[in-house]
């Protein structure tokens, strides 16, 4: 049993995963979002490479073209080169303002909108050699470790299975021109840069599953953890029983003494019980004396056959006067029919004639 009780065997609950959360315990994966960023700022660099050599070409016309810049002093050095930037973040901005979107993106992705303003004061802690040195040769770390290593074989074997099969295509480089044999190194170049970008956001998204898994498993709770919790955020379990227990005694002792002033109950068969008054001299509509559900029903129909009062089953007038009217509360005008009738069948057992108000 102890071991039961401290064996993590149960899924977080909420508010477990709030308390990681604000501690700034979350499943992410840092290699997601900078493989996202490479794939995404490969894919824009690859549409926009058009425009950007021609503003290249367009700069090296304008700059080296022409007379020399015999007048050149500060003022129109300092025009040229404020021309320049801006033409230049023309091009290269926007590419740069989607790249930052999507490494936004790709951690919001993973853990959403998180502020933790207790992670920007300085941990003296930290400063520990003793702990630093602990956490460097962490098994965690071991384990960070090997993950790069990984990845730099992986890098390695990409690009080295992009590169073996073309290369009898380098080798003919040397008769091409040199703008046949630039257009030909950057299209091989870019090519395998972007298979490796692929393969690094696979190997990617692999961790970051691997690290909500771990996640999942840290947060998940013992038995003797629920119920800590379940005392701090609901109170003592054994104290809430004892509370609802008394309060059923409440209820059910209340009944002895408003039950038996009923006229009528209508029941759902079992499962609901509403029990009616109607005093035509003091009364406008007939009022609910009590209702209950399950047990209380129960205890509702017994009362009502020890007093000898009539029990009419009425499914759907039984479930509207439970749901939408409350203990000492009048009845609403669109069940006054169906009142009506129970109440006219009610005087007609007791050999009585319905009053004249309630006739109306």
């Amino acid at each position: 049993m102890a071991d039961q009780d401290t064996e993590k065997q149960h899924d977080a609950t909420q508010h477990r995963r709030d308390e990681a959360r604000e501690q700034g315990e979350i499943a992410r994966s840092q290699d997601l979002a900078s493989a996202v960023v490479l794939v995404v700022a490969l894919g824009l660099l690859y549409s926009a490479w058009p425009n950007f050599t021609d503003f290249l070409g367009g700069f090296a016309t304008t700059q080296l073209g022409g007379d020399a810049w015999l007048d050149a002093d500060q003022e129109i050095f300092v025009t040229r080169m404020r021309g320049l930037l801006f033409e230049l973040l023309k091009v290269v901005g926007p590419l740069f303002g989607l790249v930052v979107l999507a490494a936004v993106g790709a951690n919001l992705m993973q853990f959403g909108i998180l502020f933790l303003p207790d992670k920007l004061m300085p941990d003296l802690q930290r400063l520990d050699i003793l702990a630093a040195a602990m956490r460097i040769f962490s098994m965690q770390n071991l384990v960070k470790l090997g993950f790069g290593m990984f990845k730099l074989v992986l890098v390695v074997s990409v690009a080295y299975y992009e590169l073996e099969g073309k290369y009898g295509e380098v080798l003919a480089l040397s008769a091409l021109s040199l703008p046949q044999t630039a257009a030909y190194v950057v299209d091989i170049l870019f090519w395998t840069t972007f298979k490796i970008a692929a393969a690094l956001l696979l190997l990617a998204m692999l961790d970051f599953g691997f690290q909500w898994w771990r996640h999942e498993q840290d947060l998940k709770m013992s038995t003797q953890e629920l119920r800590d919790e379940m005392k701090n955020t609901q109170g003592d379990p054994q104290v809430i029983s004892r509370r609802r227990q008394v309060q059923r005694e409440l209820v059910k002792n209340r009944m002895k003494s408003t039950v038996p002033k009923a006229d009528v109950v209508v029941t759902n068969p079992t499962e609901l019980a509403v029990a009616l008054q109607y005093d035509p001299a003091t009364q406008a509509a007939p009022i609910v004396l009590a209702k209950g559900a399950g047990v209380l029903a129960q205890r509702i129909r017994q009362l009502a056959l020890e007093n000898g009062i009539p029990i009419i089953e009425k499914k759907p007038l039984a479930q509207a006067l439970y749901k939408n009217v409350e203990i000492n509360h009048p009845i609403p005008g669109d069940l006054y029919g169906a009142v009506a009738e129970i109440m006219a069948y009610v005087y007609q057992l007791k050999g009585k004639t319905m009053p004249a108000r309630e006739a109306a």
